[in-house]
């Protein structure tokens, strides 16, 4: 049992390693690739997103020069974003097991209102920019929730969950 298990492990990595090569003789990386790549991506905006907005809370301690840091990364980072979902990766299926890290949770909706989900990270990137270039606090805070908004209602119309 022991040696068919080992196989089939083999076999498994065999084919997987061989899904890797044809794709990158295509020059395109296997789609779940790209959607773990994404995901480390959006992760990244989320936790400096956290970053900043823990700093504009009561009693947190505001480092403006920090704060437009991340502002500046966060623009950089949006800008990337809506290039990190090739057509390959529209592969959300209702009610299907998902793992977190390689399964996607965008809704096929993005692919067929692209246009409208490359505009939105586009205008959100330029928010987070002039954020980093804000000249007072409140200007800085004003952008900042300009973004958080900007987030909140990209998610509410491209991110999928399972009922």
């Amino acid at each position: 049992m022991r040696a068919l298990t080992g196989l089939v492990a083999l076999a498994a990595a065999m084919l997987a390693g061989a899904v890797h090569i044809v794709a990158a003789e295509q020059g395109v990386p296997p789609a779940k690739d790209t959607i773990f790549a994404r995901k480390i991506l959006m992760d990244t905006i989320g936790t400096t997103m956290d970053e900043v907005e823990g700093m504009l809370e009561p009693g947190g301690k505001f480092e403006a020069g920090e704060a437009r840091e991340h502002a500046d990364l966060i623009s950089v980072l949006l800008m990337a974003f809506p290039h990190m979902f090739p057509a390959a990766t529209n592969q959300w299926r209702a009610g299907a097991e998902r793992d977190a890290a390689l399964d996607t949770f965008a809704a096929p909706e993005l692919w067929s209102n692209f246009e409208d989900f490359y505009a939105r990270a586009s205008e959100a990137s330029k928010t987070a920019f002039e954020a980093s270039r804000a000249a007072t606090f409140q200007e800085f805070k004003s952008r900042m929730a300009e973004l958080r908004s900007a987030c909140e209602g990209c998610h509410a119309s491209y991110l999928k969950v399972d009922p």
